[in-house]
């Protein structure tokens, strides 16, 4: 009796496995191709997230599915070439995020992409809507544009002697564009000072940054693959030249910046698992809607804020949903 069980037992987790995964073994598995345009390092905290989710769901790396995992470094010509790689290889999904999206969407047509994040799919024309994309991409939308308003409210809140506030954004992510006039409209609407400053390469980070000698008060940093990629660099030089800096992310506060508010990465990652899950068992992205965060986060690094000489007031303290010291 109990070795009948056992053997029901088996048969009943065998029937949980993906479809598509049993119909093709024992030949070609699935396969999913990662493209992220940073580094491996920098994925690091919120691709765990996706994979996890994915072998919950039954598609587990070298069993069930494969992956291909490419990193852009923060290159647009690089990401162009590894989509064009996976379009060779057949991948059935692509993953990707953000910065690079444009370039992966110009290389195929065809094949479906996930993108685990994206600033505003929509008012960047990567998709007709949030309920039906259209096209062969779906995914998650940050909304940041959305929430620019409110980071520079914080912002304000916590240097209300600020008059000029400056804005790293890199205006080659339409995106990032996005995000940067609406932070432009809501620090006009303080009465404050916008100054922003272009960075489109490595190289621009710093002379952005001496650019704001004198002239900036507090900065306001646009989440991009480039400055995702640099995001090190950039926190240090802010650390350096004394300036509280809000960023969209918590990834940046844990690299020094001084505070973030956004959407938790790790959840959206996820969360995007879920679309490659349905993908896989034959969805269309076209028809699969476009879905925003539901986690949003204040992040305050103290440690940050004394190498500065800011003092956060108990108050603001008591917003934040994580105080890193």
């Amino acid at each position: 009796m109990m070795r009948r069980r056992a053997f029901i037992t088996l048969l009943g987790g065998a029937a949980a496995w993906p479809l598509t995964a049993r119909a093709q073994q024992p030949g070609k598995l699935p396969t999913i191709g990662i493209l992220g345009g940073a580094t491996a390092a920098t994925w690091s905290t919120f691709l765990p997230a996706l994979t996890h989710r994915l072998a919950e769901l039954g598609w587990i790396e070298g069993r069930t599915i494969t992956i291909e995992y490419r990193w852009a470094g923060g290159s647009l010509e690089r990401a162009a070439e590894q989509t064009a790689e996976f379009v060779r290889l057949k991948v059935d999904v692509i993953v990707t995020a953000g910065g690079v999206l444009a370039s992966v969407k110009r290389g195929t047509s065809t094949i479906p992409i996930v993108f685990a994040v994206a600033t505003d799919p929509v008012g960047s024309g990567f998709a007709g809507s949030l309920a039906r994309p259209g096209g062969n991409l779906t995914g998650l939308s940050l909304q940041t544009t959305d929430h620019a308003a409110k980071r520079v409210e914080l912002l304000r809140g916590l240097i209300p002697t600020a008059r000029n506030v400056a804005i790293l954004a890199n205006s080659n992510n339409p995106g990032v564009v996005l995000e940067m006039r609406e932070a432009e409209t809501a620090i006009r609407a303080l009465g404050l000072e916008p100054r922003p400053h272009d960075i489109r390469r490595a190289e621009d980070i710093a002379l952005a940054f001496e650019a704001m000698k004198g002239r900036a008060d507090a900065l306001y940093v646009c989440s991009d693959v480039l400055v995702n990629v640099h995001r090190v660099r950039i926190s240090t030089l802010a650390l350096g030249a004394r300036l509280p800096t809000i960023y969209s992310v918590r990834e940046y506060v844990e690299a020094g910046g001084l505070m973030s508010y956004g959407a938790n990465l790790a959840d959206l990652f996820q969360r995007a698992a879920g679309y490659v899950d349905k993908i896989l068992h034959g969805a269309k992205p076209a028809e699969l809607p476009i879905e925003q965060p539901t986690k949003f986060e204040l992040v305050v690094n103290l440690t940050t804020a004394k190498t500065i000489g800011l003092t956060i007031p108990p108050d603001f303290l008591a917003l934040a949903d994580e105080v890193i010291e």
